[in-house]
């Protein structure tokens, strides 16, 4: 199973690429590794955090698409209804926007490091945007 590193301000996660449930997903997102951004806040999701991506194209449709991610987490929204976007939970959350309830492709699983996902909301939350960033760890 292939994993990627998960760097939000100080935190470190591990996660599973969910390459059986989302493998249009997540080969689209390998190519875009090493990839980094600002995690912000969400405002409508609950407990989650997320990456604008505005009108970036993915090129992708749903699969595997939920709009209730459990904690540890990661989706992501193709676009259209709203902008495209990458959503993180740390806890209880249900993917929502301005316009609505959105879904987005499951394609991340956090395997390690899952006992500080609370501190990282948190740490968005209280202290702001946080840089994240996503590598290829390989099979492990």
């Amino acid at each position: 199973m292939r994993h990627l590193a998960i760097d939000v301000g100080t935190h470190r996660f591990i996660a599973r690429l969910e390459e059986e449930a989302a493998p249009r997903t997540c080969a689209a997102f390998l190519e875009m590794l090493p990839f980094s951004n600002q995690a912000i806040h969400s405002r409508w999701s609950g407990e989650a955090v997320w990456v604008p991506l505005g009108d970036f194209q993915t090129g992708l449709d749903y699969e595997n698409h939920t709009s209730h991610p459990s904690r540890g987490d990661v989706l992501l929204h193709p676009g259209g209804l709203s902008e495209t976007e990458i959503l993180f939970a740390y806890g209880s959350s249900r993917f929502a926007s301005k316009v609505g309830q959105l879904a987005g492709n499951h394609f991340l699983t956090v395997v390690e490091g899952a006992d500080k996902l609370m501190d990282m909301g948190r740490t968005v939350l209280w202290k702001g945007a946080q840089w994240i960033r996503f590598t290829d760890l390989g099979e492990r």
